[in-house]
């Protein structure tokens, strides 16, 4: 086994395809074909189910990808740290829950190495698909949270996936909303006033769940709710359906303009509060690349940590 077949293998699984990762290897298809054919004989493995529409992953080959990729992350960050070779284009991809925060610090990230010499990702995604990449080594670091009500599932996720949660930020619930929402001037809000409103929330795909849910006090059944996969998407509601959603009250208005902004939730008796603990998610034992030093670096110096 070579690490050009892993690379051969990866490529192949991304694209879906033995013709299109042949163009984007540079080889030719039976080149590639024999190559994969030769590492499935080696491993005594299917890795790829073949179809007229393309190739997928065997469950055997899932588990197969899962090293492969470790293997050739650190393989890339030895390369990264000792080769002076200028045609090497490293690559470092972020998947993350819907911060505004994980956006700024990957812009900032992006600035310092530049994209010549880099190939960046970033993934706003679901929960489940966060963890998945972080897993699968698709994104070196995941953005996540933990609270009191979704911790057991999702560290127990966590450890079926081989990652480690490392805290970056405690937080207690903000209420989101734009400048000329009526409540927008209000030193507090609860429950009670926000239910002529929608709540607003990203929806987490079939195998939703509330554990999974993004949005802090998901547990409250809410009288109004709207769901949305973009966060562009739910500004626009926000502003023109005076929707609201939950969160930690860590905006960047770099990014999201100065309409819109954060109210603390009220905590009394009638509203019960908690704390949301933001953190990133790495593979348990990974030698973290030098970008994603400096992504957790630009983190912790926006949350001021």
């Amino acid at each position: 086994m070579t690490l050009q077949q892993i690379h051969y293998a990866i490529t192949v699984a991304e694209s879906g395809s033995m013709n299109k990762a042949a163009e984007i290897l540079y080889i030719t298809q039976p080149s590639l074909t024999s190559s994969i054919k030769a590492l499935e004989n080696e491993t005594g493995i299917s890795i790829f189910f073949r179809t007229g529409k393309g190739v997928t992953l065997t469950s055997e080959g899932i588990d197969f990808l899962q090293y492969a990729r470790q293997v050739y992350q650190h393989y890339e960050i030895l390369q990264q740290r000792y080769s002076d070779k200028a045609n090497i284009k490293r690559k470092f991809g972020v998947s993350t829950q819907h911060y505004s925060f994980a956006v700024q610090a990957f812009v900032e990230t992006v600035k310092q190495f530049g994209t010549l010499k880099y190939e960046f990702a970033l993934r706003e995604t679901k929960t489940l698909e966060v963890i998945n990449d972080v897993g699968t080594l698709k994104s070196e670091i995941g953005i996540l949270y933990l609270s009191d009500y979704n911790s057991r599932i999702i560290k127990k996720l966590l450890k079926e996936n081989g990652l480690i949660f490392n805290k970056l930020v405690d937080c207690s619930a903000y209420v989101y909303l734009h400048k000329d929402h009526p409540l927008a001037k209000e030193e507090s809000i609860g429950l009670e006033q926000l239910e002529d409103y929608s709540c607003l929330s990203f929806e987490q795909g079939d195998r939703s769940s509330f554990y999974l849910s993004e949005e802090i006090l998901s547990d409250i059944e809410y009288p109004r709710t709207i769901k949305t996969n973009d966060r562009a998407t739910m500004l626009n509601l926000m502003k023109g359906l005076h929707g609201y959603t939950l969160c930690s009250g860590i905006i960047s208005e770099d990014l999201n303009s100065s309409d819109y902004l954060t109210v603390p939730f009220r905590e009394d008796e009638e509203n019960r509060n908690t704390i949301m603990t933001i953190g990133y998610i790495v593979k348990d034992g990974s030698l973290l690349s030098q970008i994603a030093e400096v992504y957790i670096s630009q983190l912790k110096d926006y949350l001021k940590i």
